[in-house]
């Protein structure tokens, strides 16, 4: 694991502001350990084909409101569809007795054969019971099968405090960090204001 940044390079915060730490993680072969079970009954997995903005839109804030995501809020819908609609571009939806769980994204848009998990998550209902592990080692399987020379994430300070323990048991290695300071998007009001209470809103 890469030495963590001195985050003393930032001894304060100005209000509205977010202090992030970003770790990047990469994979250069597939993973040798043995496919998970799925861990409950019910279970469907499956591509969302040019999936409508209004349906993306749910699953990503949804899943990345306790996390603040905000990059895909902020764009028109155009914008937006050009990505998802993009055919290197493959969302794959996990249901669980017909109801939408979790959602992975891989962006095969990269050169030399790199592919980016670019989201991955559950819907807060959904955490705590093992599809996340089960859903990514999925979508780890499908950048494989699919070509991956290979295979990039990156996690943060604001996601669920496993993800990069989780990221690291499937596979994955640090390989850099990086400290940046961000708008919050509760003050600006991408997201809305009671959302993340885990990371206070710097005020003064």
């Amino acid at each position: 694991m890469p030495t963590p940044p001195d985050l003393r390079v930032v001894p304060g915060l100005p209000p509205g502001k977010l202090r992030v730490v970003i770790t990047f993680l990469e994979m250069t072969s597939p993973p040798n350990a043995p496919k998970l079970r799925p861990p409950v009954e019910k279970l469907a997995l499956l591509r969302a084909e040019r999936p409508t903005v209004s349906f993306y839109r749910y699953l990503y804030n949804t899943v990345g409101e306790p996390w603040l995501w905000v990059d895909r809020r902020k764009l028109d819908d155009d914008a937006l569809a050009a990505i998802i609609h993009d055919p290197k571009v493959e969302i794959t939806v996990l249901y669980v007795g017909g109801v939408p769980a979790g959602f992975a994204e891989l962006d095969r848009r990269g050169k030399d054969g790199t592919v980016d998990l670019r989201y991955f998550g559950m819907i807060p209902e959904f955490v705590g019971i093992r599809l996340g592990p089960f859903l990514l080692g999925c979508a780890i399987d499908a950048a494989w099968t699919g070509g991956a020379r290979k295979l990039t994430v990156n996690t943060c300070t604001l996601d669920h405090p496993k993800a990069l323990r989780l990221y690291q048991r499937a596979g994955f290695v640090p390989v850099r960090q990086e400290v940046r300071i961000a708008d919050d998007p509760r003050v600006t009001g991408v997201i809305p204001p009671n959302a993340a209470p885990q990371h206070p809103i710097v005020t003064s």
